[in-house]
């Protein structure tokens, strides 16, 4: 993933971390709770400028997502029954948040794939999925996306490839349908986590507030 596809990919050493270390990943989860006081989430770099195709068959780029947070997953035809995230979780615990927003500001983009991780062009069957199922579902706030998210998780670090990362443990065996990225305002990621288990998407529910609060206090003129 870079900011343009010739600039070579975005490499950042602090996702691989936490995607590829588990045993680092609990120690930097358990003290990254948001009770600590303004403890701030770090920038793992500028993401690719990202393009896809919405329900109504609108181009969008990441340019429309300016001063949005933005959490970026993959999402399933074969849903609810078989995904790589947790659809319930990722309803309750991300997109009810996003509801209590006032200015708008927290964004949720799934790319949606067949149960091999290619892209699917109608987005109805899964739109439905998300109208019967999510509580005051808002198309407006969590946006279905048509466009190859290969494109977007394409993450390099030291020649490791995100992309190649498979095994029979993660979804159709690749590692990147079940990541979570997290974007912010000036479109850098921020943190990157499983989304398919309960923990991890509350684990992302509290970094997506501690990043608001960031820039709360940002807004507020205080110092952190």
């Amino acid at each position: 993933m870079v900011k343009k596809k010739s600039a070579g990919r975005l490499k950042v050493a602090l996702a691989f971390v936490l995607l590829f270390g588990p045993a680092v990943l609990l120690i930097l989860i358990s003290t990254r709770s948001c009770t600590h006081k303004f403890k701030q989430l770090p920038d793992l770099g500028e993401v690719a400028e990202y393009s896809f195709t919405d329900i109504n068959g609108e181009k969008k780029s990441s340019k429309d997502f300016k001063d949005k947070i933005v959490l970026i997953t993959t999402l399933q035809v074969s849903c609810p029954n078989n995904c790589a995230i947790s659809l319930i979780n990722l309803n309750l615990q991300v997109f009810q948040l996003a509801k209590n927003f006032d200015d708008d500001g927290i964004k949720i983009i799934s790319y949606v794939t067949d149960e091999n991780g290619d892209p699917i062009d109608d987005l109805k069957y899964v739109q439905k999925i998300l109208n019967d199922r999510v509580e005051d579902y808002d198309p407006k706030l969590w946006i279905l996306a048509s466009g190859d998210p290969r494109d977007v998780y394409n993450l390099e670090h030291e020649g490791r490839k995100l992309l190649d990362e498979t095994g029979d443990d993660f979804f159709a065996g690749k590692a990147y349908l079940e990541m979570m990225l997290l974007v912010d305002k000036t479109n850098h990621l921020r943190m990157i986590l499983s989304g398919n288990s309960e923990g991890m998407i509350r684990k992302m529910k509290q970094h997506i507030a501690l990043l608001q609060k960031q820039y709360d206090i940002q807004a507020s003129g205080k110092n952190p």
